[in-house]
């Protein structure tokens, strides 16, 4: 059966014949494949047809690859460009990279070795579009404010969405699952504000803020005399969410007891203040997060098999920040506007944004946003570099601890990176002054990058 071709293919080169060559030799492939010997004649085409890959030659009349680059990016700024070089210029691959190139293929090549970079980017042009998708659902989404928006395009936080879409209208008990500093409470805020419920309370409560006793009481209420301080009677938040939706927090911090009682809520919506007779009926919609794996929690018997199944129905799990690391420079963006410190807001430099995206994030979402709070006040001229990261990330490992990281790191980018700097200390025969001033950098971040890619300087 043959396959079906959808991803389209532009391959533009002024020598014909090797045009021709790599357009035959791709045909076998799963591309739609198309090629014109001149960059004016690529960018009518582009103007006229879609394509999610441009495989460009580099030295060309008229206009260069990067030229060609750079204009077809303003037609489609979702169009993934490559660019085809003989020269093997380090300097100018950067430059390629910089305004936008996925990356370069140095010829002559083999069509073997090209066709992992070709997949590749396809694949980053199927996220290109997914994100676009995702971004115009998520703006249907109503949330408490754009400060507790869901930020993400990766496919894990894709999931989420998707499953809010179809969760949120429901009445239907929410078990959210997820490291902590993940976001559960933001996830808890979306599934009511998208809710039939909106316009009633959300009440949160956090169980291991709390002592067994007063939970109770904060739950369900309790009945002047009803304990020693108990001068008045006192409604719970059952009481204070009715109509709306109530948010559990760590509930796998709840004593078996109180999680009998929360069952029979769950179960009937009838429960009793501490120290009275009278039957309650509560119409809230229960949302529940935990940081544990109650499975484990179920085998130790700290928690209620009964109340695990309740649960255990409609499970939201949410990705640690190191397992959708492309999320993070969106991240950081957003928290640049949403706490901004100041009338100017901040830009991260390109190695201090890659320190950020590398590092392994143990306190995930909570942690970044702290980190670019801390970074804003002790920046200078509005710009965030490596000097106000803190300590632990700049001591990180490239990628973090994790092999899985590797997959996301843009590891040719820092073969680039590596390569273009240690030339230009060479050029310079290692004065680091005069290095630091060719690369546009501080000397400071010239020390780090001379330290984080291990180079040696000619003294």
């Amino acid at each position: 059966m043959a396959t079906k071709k959808n991803n389209r293919i532009l391959i533009v080169d002024d020598e014909v014949e090797l045009m021709r060559a790599l357009c035959d030799s791709l045909q076998d492939q799963p591309f739609q494949v198309q090629g014109v010997n001149s960059p004016a004649e690529a960018l009518k085409l582009l103007q006229r047809e879609d394509f999610d890959l441009l495989l460009s030659d580099l030295m060309m009349p008229g206009m260069d690859g990067i030229q060609l680059l750079r204009q077809a990016l303003e037609i489609d700024p979702n169009l993934v460009g490559i660019i085809m070089t003989g020269q093997g210029a380090i300097s100018t691959a950067v430059e390629a990279m910089k305004i936008g190139a996925f990356d370069y293929i140095l010829k002559p090549f083999k069509l073997q070795a090209i066709l992992p970079v070709l997949n590749r980017a396809i694949e980053v042009r199927s996220l290109r579009l997914e994100n676009i998708r995702l971004r115009k659902y998520v703006e249907e989404l109503t949330f408490k404010s754009p400060r507790y928006r869901l930020i993400g395009g990766s496919r894990a936080m894709q999931k989420v969405m998707q499953m809010i879409e179809k969760v949120a209208p429901t009445d239907a008990t929410v078990l959210v699952r997820g490291p902590s500093g993940a976001g559960k409470e933001l996830i808890a805020h979306a599934l009511h504000h998208n809710s039939l419920r909106k316009n009633q309370p959300m009440v949160t409560i956090n169980c291991a803020a709390l002592q067994e006793t007063l939970l109770e009481s904060e739950l369900f209420g309790h009945e002047k005399g009803s304990f020693t301080g108990a001068a008045g009677a006192k409604r719970g938040l059952f009481e204070v969410a009715e109509g709306g939706t109530l948010f559990i927090d760590e509930i796998a911090e709840m004593s078996p007891s109180m999680q009998a009682k929360l069952l029979r809520v769950l179960e009937d919506g009838h429960y009793r203040r501490v120290g009275g007779t009278d039957e309650f009926h509560a119409d809230v919609r229960v949302i529940a997060a935990t940081n544990k794996p109650l499975e484990d929690e179920l085998k130790a018997g700290r928690f209620r098999e009964d109340l695990f199944y309740r649960l255990n129905v409609i499970v939201m799990s949410l990705p640690s920040l190191k397992e959708r690391r492309e999320d993070i420079p969106v991240l950081i963006e957003h928290f640049l506007t949403t706490r901004q410190i100041g009338k100017v807001r901040f830009q991260v430099e390109p190695d201090a944004m890659e320190a950020l995206t590398h590092y392994n994030w143990p306190g995930n979402i909570r942690e970044l946003a702290n980190v670019v709070e801390r970074a804003q006040i002790l920046a200078e001229n509005n710009c965030i570099t490596m000097d106000d990261l803190p300590d632990n990330i700049l001591a990180a490992p490239p990628g973090g601890n994790d092999q899985a990281s590797d997959a996301h790191s843009p590891s040719t980018l820092r073969e680039i990176e590596r390569a273009h700097i240690r030339e230009v200390l060479r050029q310079v025969k290692g004065n680091k002054v005069h290095a630091a001033r060719e690369l546009g950098i501080s000397r400071r971040a010239l020390y780090r990058m001379i330290e984080k890619h291990r180079l040696e300087v000619e003294s």
